[in-house]
Formats: structure tokens, sequence, C-alpha cells
């Protein structure tokens, strides 16, 4: 389009028409043809305390009597902000004139919605609807028919998405349509976070049983029959979604729709939600993230897992101001701010930050007075953000082995998961995520690792596009059980895998205090694998193991079970310490060659000790080991200590690297009086100052440092660079 004019917020529809969107803070006027979410680096999400959903009391007036459109459009711009997510509606109240549901008691006459669209046209800034869709507040009270019910009919507090709250849905965000908002942030299209888990009313069962030809089964029975309870409850997440996308496009086509996702860990299948089914349904991908909820660890994670959810869209990563959670009203200390946004950014994700307001809604000054000055920097480094990224090991995740190994306990496939992503961060090997619903050979072919922790269960498809990749030269590594179980998580006799690992199986082991050592001298290329680890010493490598016998795999290093004492033998004793090693029940590792390629598996779970509760350092040092055995000359190592994470993204066409560094800089801590010994992570008050050191594999022709204060030296192929801030991006033309 050739249109170029001043553009209007409270017009979203024309905007999209004339092929304008929004420009940034200070810009004044701009022609492109992408709409806001695609040139949007920061923003914000303003609402009030969530702290009283399904609590509040409708006759007080204290409630929201501050809460000021107006004023937090001018407090967003001052922030540097390219769009604002405004709260319109809650379980508990609309922050709108609205003609279907209550208003906040404090509002009055006053109409927050409107007062945001008014001011934020004379700012050109877009803003973005949020909308709840569960909680349990006035509206579920009033209306027990759109109510789930347990399989004893009982009611728990959720909304129904096969009842008719989809029509009330759709009328909802009609009403905030007429508004002329830019587009819909949609939240809470869970169907709850932990038991009861499904939803037993009359049209569920209806619906079930004219689609299986059974009824549901009678709670969770891990059968076959909740096999397609399983697949009933996703498939009604989705089509909610869809009806409801489609609702709002046929409306206003030009409308953007997201939707809150919680296909990622630490939610699984009790949420309604799969890792890739859920994350496609609207015009990109928002998650959450945060030390609160995920830990310092997945907050680059996160993005990533949306990415790889969704290839080519853009991810929202949202983010909170607040020291604990999302409903409080305090505000943490500017570097730790910095640290959070800049992971998000350097892994290529547009970041919204999350603030609630005081409990009348006012807002809080000094945290704007601090997202503004991290919003500054952002807009500052934007040029080196949003580039190809580069990694050298694929994590696997299978979200079949989440739903039917992990079943109750999550966790008992997550730690694998999660600890061989910390094992790539603390070392420094750039990594990437494969989904196993969406992978393809050409997802494989771009990791010249793939790594599997503990997946146990894998489809036919799934070992042939293993089969076929390591066959054309791809490297892979197992780990725990991987493929030793069947499709309903029932025990194999044999791995699925066990003909490309060049190996039987023996037995699995019922513990996981196992244990691994390796040869006091080692020579040849196999000693690789045991670098950096005394030899002769037993070590413990806490997880799932099996005694696995070779079959044309080379054995490597040994594996040892752990002591049991006589009351153990007898059952009198738990067995959830680790005891120490005991007697060698086979080797630890196993080397395969097939076609152009290599398998390294694991008959232990080095991916699972690293994010355990006695995470030696020795474990993670296995997988470093073995991405080096398999893969020797990288594009690139970085050495760096551990509190750094190190981001690599390559712009081919300007023949540029960028090697992002992030220190993470807490204090210790004091263990908390409650819930001991749950610690936090304390809040990054001071800037760190630490020594990288980058070594090529390619000669490179020049390289420079963002920040003036880095002192970076170039010796050949190799970068040495001091860095005494939070984040600093090296740029390496090669």
């Amino acid at each position: 389009m050739d249109c170029v004019r001043f553009l209007s917020v409270a017009t979203a529809a024309w905007i999209v028409v004339c092929g304008l969107v929004a420009s940034p803070v200070g810009a004044t006027e701009v022609a492109v043809d992408q709409p806001w979410f695609r040139r949007s680096l920061v923003g914000m999400e303003v609402g009030p305390t969530g702290a009283q959903f399904g609590h509040s009391d409708a006759n007080d007036a204290r409630y929201c009597s501050q809460f000021d459109g107006r004023e937090i459009i001018r407090r967003c711009v001052s922030a540097h902000c390219d769009y604002l997510v405004i709260w319109v509606r809650d379980g508990d109240y609309a922050y709108y004139d609205s003609k279907l549901l209550p208003k906040a008691p404090g509002l009055g006459t006053r109409d927050p919605l409107r007062e945001t669209m008014e001011e934020a046209e004379r700012h050109r800034l877009p803003v973005i609807a949020y909308c709840v869709v569960q909680q349990g507040g006035h509206y579920l009270r009033e209306h027990p028919d759109f109510e789930m019910r347990d399989p004893a009919g009982n009611r728990i507090g959720r909304f129904c998405y096969n009842s008719g709250y989809l029509d009330v849905m759709k009328r909802i965000v009609a009403e905030q349509l007429a508004y002329g908002i830019a587009g819909f942030h949609i939240d809470m299209l869970d169907q709850g976070f932990g038991p009861p888990c499904g939803c037993w009313c009359e049209h569920c069962r209806k619906a079930f049983e004219a689609k299986y030809g059974h009824a549901m089964p009678a709670g969770v029975t891990w059968d076959e029959k909740w096999d397609h309870m399983l697949e009933f409850r996703y498939e009604t997440s989705a089509r909610f979604e869809r009806a409801l996308y489609d609702h709002i496009k046929s409306l206003n086509p030009h409308a953007t729709v997201d939707f809150n996702y919680h296909g990622n860990p630490p939610f699984s299948w009790e949420v309604g939600q799969r890792p890739v089914q859920h994350a496609g349904n609207a015009d990109f991908v928002t998650g959450e993230t945060g030390v609160w909820g995920f830990s310092a660890l997945t907050v680059g994670l996160n993005a990533e897992f949306y990415r790889a959810a969704t290839p080519g869209l853009p991810v929202q990563v949202a983010i909170q101001r607040g020291v604990r959670m999302y409903h409080d009203q305090t505000t943490r200390p500017l570097n730790d701010i910095r640290w959070e946004l800049l992971t998000l950014l350097a892994h290529n994700a547009f970041v919204t930050m999350v603030d609630k307001t005081g409990f009348d809604g006012r807002l809080d000054w000094v945290a704007y007075d601090r997202i503004g000055a991290a919003f500054e920097e952002a807009h500052a480094k934007r040029e080196h953000f949003g580039q190809t990224p580069v990694a050298e090991v694929g994590i696997y995740f299978s979200s079949r082995t989440r739903d039917w190994l992990g079943r109750e306990q999550a966790a008992d496939y997550f730690h694998s998961f999660q600890g061989a992503h910390k094992a790539m961060v603390y070392e420094h090997i750039p990594w990437g995520i494969v989904l196993d619903e969406n992978v393809t050979p050409e997802r494989l072919r771009q990791f010249p690792v793939i790594l599997l922790p503990h997946a146990v269960i894998l489809s036919e498809r799934e070992v042939a596009l293993l089969r076929d990749y390591v066959q054309e030269g791809g490297r892979l590594i197992l780990t725990g059980w991987t493929g030793m179980l069947g499709w309903l998580g029932e025990p194999r006799e044999e791995s699925a895998l066990g003909e490309l690992a060049g190996v039987d199986l023996v037995r699995r082991l019922d513990f996981l205090d196992n244990w691994v050592r390796f040869p006091g001298h080692s020579e040849g290329p196999t000693s690789i694998l045991g670098q950096g680890i005394p030899g002769a010493w037993p070590f413990l490598v806490k997880g799932p193991a099996a005694v696995l016998e070779a079959t044309s795999a080379q054995p490597v290093g040994e594996l040892l079970q752990p002591f049991r004492t006589t009351r153990q033998r007898e059952g009198k004793e738990g067995t959830d310490w680790p005891m120490s090693a005991d007697s060698l029940v086979g080797p630890a590792i196993f080397l395969n060659e097939i076609g152009h390629g290599k398998v390294l598996t694991f008959a232990c779970s080095p991916d699972c000790a690293t994010a355990s509760e006695h995470h030696i350092v020795e474990a993670r040092r296995l997988l470093v080991n073995a991405v080096r055995f398999l893969h020797p000359n990288p594009r690139l190592r970085i050495t760096a200590p551990t509190t750094v994470e190190t981001v690599v993204t390559d712009d081919p066409a300007q023949r540029t690297l960028r090697i992002h560094l992030l220190g993470y800089n807490a204090p210790p801590q004091t263990t908390p009086p409650k819930d001991r010994p749950h610690i936090l992570p304390g809040l990054i008050e001071d800037a760190p100052m630490y020594r990288v050191t980058i070594e090529f594999a390619e000669p490179i022709k020049r390289a420079t440092a963002f920040s003036k204060s880095t002192d970076l030296k170039r010796r050949g192929r190799r970068l040495e660079a001091t860095i005494g801030d939070i984040h600093d991006v090296l740029i390496v033309n090669y």
C-alpha cells in the first residue's frame, strides 16, 4: 500500500487496510506492511491486583477507584513501550462499560478502556485487550450450567468448554472489539492445574460417547479409555480456541489474537494443552516465565520452547515487575529486570512486563522509572536481536512421555529434559528444542547432535526419522529409558531404538541412586568421555538407568547399582535417599556407528542427575563429554563462568555472528521459615565482572563489543573479553 498517514490506535482496521501499524515510541509516522507484534520489542501489561480473584466484595468501592486508563498510557509512553496490554476482564469484573459483566465497584461511571483508547490515540500506541476465559468469580457462580463437573457430578469451579460458555465469550469479545482495540491477549485457556482433571458434565459425556462409542472413564484410569479422554480434552481446548479466534476475525480480520500458552514445562496434561497443538491456534504464541514459577535457568528455555512449537511465528514472553510473583506490588531492582528482559530478547522473544497496580488501581512511579530504563536499553540494542540462532545440540521433548511416564508426577520426565538444558547452558554449548509433534527430517538436520533425554515413548514415525537422521550422518545421544516403554507407558521387552543403539535391553533398574565409574588409566578416542572425571572413582548419577548388553555397540565405563540395607530389602525402609555404590551391573555407555552417523547411549541419566537434588558436576560433564566426542569441531567454543549464559546468533547475509553474554549475579540467601529447604534465588543488585574466551573454527575478520567498557582482545581465531555488566553482545564478522 502507498498510503502514509499518522496512525490511529482507535481505528485498528483502518491501520491494517492502509498497510500501517503503530510506530515505536518516539517516531512520528511510518509506512510498513507488518502488524504491531512483528515490529514490537517491549511493552506493558497493566491490570489491577489479582489477589482478590473469587473473593472480592462487590460493594468495596475502594477497589480500582484510581485505575486510570489515561495515566496508564502516559506512564507506558514515558517507559518507552511499543504497545500496551490493558486489563479489561478477569474472573470477577469488567473494567469497561459492559452489558454482560459486572464492573469493578470502584470505577463508578468511569470506563478505563475508553480512557485508555482516547489517550493511546494521541500517542499512536497499540492497545491490546487482556481478557480472561477461566477463573471462578462472580459470573461462574451465577451460571452453574457452564461449570465443569467431576465424575460424581460435583461442581469443580471451572468453565466447561463444551457448554454454552463459548457463545458468552463471543459476545464478550464483541463488546471489547467495539472500542477499536488492536487485538486480544486471551488468558486462562486451561482446564485446571491439578485434580480433579477433566469434566464429566452432560455436554462432555454426550460428545465423548458420540466420538468414541463408549462412556467416559470413571476418573483417571491410565488405560486405553483414558487415552481417549486425553485426546478429547486436548481437542476440546483446541476447538474452543479456534472457534473464538475465527469469531474475532469474522468481526475484525485485522484484530490480532494470542492465547496465554501452558503447553511447556512445568505444565502437563492436566492443563489440557500439548506443546504444538495448542501453540499455533493464534497469530503468535504468548507464554510466561519468571524466577517465581519457572526458575532462573528456564527464562531462555521458555522462549526457545515457544519458538520450537510455532516455527516462523513471533514469540511473546510475559515477565513481572514484583519480587515474588504477579499479584504483589513490589518492585525488583533495575539489574534484576535487565537480566531477565535482555535474556529473553537475546533468545528472540518480544517481552511484555506485567504490572499489577495497587488495590485502588494506583501506579508505582518507581517501577515505571526502572522499567523505562530497561526498555530504553532494549531499544538501543535493537539491531542485535532477531537473528538466526546457532545451535549445536537439539534437545528432544516428547509430549507422549510427558503424559504417560509423568502422569501425576510430570517431574519424573521434566527433570531429564531440564537437566539436559541446564548442562548445555552451564557449559556454553549452543542448543535448541526439537518437539515430537512437529519433528521433521529438516528440523533434525539443523543440529549436528540430537539429545533424547529419557524419551521413553517413541512412535514408529519418530524411530524412522531418527534412523534416517543417523544414517545420513547425524549424531544421537540417548539417556535413561529412551524408547523402552510402549504407547500407554507399559514396559517393552526391547528398546524401540535397540537396533540403532546396537544394544539389547536386559532389565530396567527400579532405583535412581545409580553410579558410574571409568578405568583408572584410559587412552584412545573414547578417553574424552571421562575427561575431567577422576579415574577408578564411582560417582552418583541420580536418575533412571537400565542394564544393557552390546550387540554391535562398543561399551565404555561401568554402571554400578547401589547398596541396599537389610531393612530396605525387607521393605521396612525407603530408598529415596541415595546409598553408596555396590556392585557392577553393566557398561555405562555404548557407542555405535550406523551408516554415516553415530549413536551414543547412556545406560544411566546424567541429564536427570544434573537437575536433581544431588547434582554433582561430574554428572553434567558426562553429557558435555558426549557432545564433544560426537562433535569435536564445533563452529565456536565458548569458555565462561557457569553463572554466564551465552546465546549465539548468525546473520549470514552480513556474515556476522553475535555472541550474547548474560551474567547472573544473585547473592546467597537465607532459608525461609516454611517449605524448608526451598529457597528463592536472590535479586540481582550488582552487575557482575567476568572473563570469556571464544575460539573459532574458521578465520574471523573483525570483532567488536557493544559496550565501550568491555575489554576485548583478538588473537587470531581467539577472542578474549572482560565484561562488567549484566549483558553485552560481541559482534564478529567472518
